[in-house]
């Protein structure tokens, strides 16, 4: 087992968990911070902590959860270590625009209002509280289901549900009135 040879001190081992999960990580770490040289920092921190951590790992359980709580935790630290300067999170948007505009080729129109849609989306994530935002991330970009999402996070699925309600709720208002804002013309939605 990976685990057991990493722990025994096998940097080959070790180095293939990281190239097994690497992808994962960034992409966990960019859903969280939202920002792409963030995230690949952050990511690759979390496995240089988990590779002076190994012999806390449990070999009985899966590595990516354990692994997802060092990289949580570096990434809400840093979140608060960065409150005073905007971070984007580049493709936020994108699972939304497709559901509410379809997946054929934009238009220059609708390529507009996509980019304008995404920003906001961006925008209002980056406004979440960090529980919703991470539960947001975890069930929108991770596709975790909310058992996996209530066993990573150690809470309660109905926790799980109520925090994923108040975030898309939360963004829906934010899109919603950011289309009726003085000085735009129409919603995000209108053709």
């Amino acid at each position: 087992m990976l685990v057991l040879r990493a722990q025994s001190g096998e940097r080959a081992a070790f180095g293939e968990l990281v190239t097994r999960y690497m992808q994962r990580a960034y992409y966990t770490a960019l859903g969280l911070v939202g920002n792409h040289d963030d995230a690949l920092d952050l990511s690759q921190e979390a496995f240089a902590r988990a590779f002076r951590a190994r012999a806390r790992i449990d070999p009985e359980r899966p590595f990516f959860p354990w692994l997802y709580q060092i990289i949580r935790r570096l990434c809400f630290n840093h979140t608060r270590d960065q409150r005073s300067r905007r971070l984007k999170l580049e493709k936020a948007g994108s699972w939304l625009t497709d559901t509410t505009m379809g997946r054929r080729p934009p238009s220059p129109d609708q390529a507009v209002m996509r980019a304008e849609l995404r920003e906001q989306v961006g925008a209002a994530i980056e406004r979440l509280p960090e529980r919703e935002r991470e539960t947001l991330v975890l069930r929108e970009f991770e596709e975790l289901r909310y058992r996996e999402i209530a066993e990573l996070l150690g809470i309660p699925i109905g926790t799980v549900m109520s925090r994923l309600y108040r975030a898309r709720r939360s963004l829906a208002h934010e899109i919603e009135t950011a289309g009726t804002r003085p000085g735009r013309e129409g919603g995000a939605g209108d053709e």
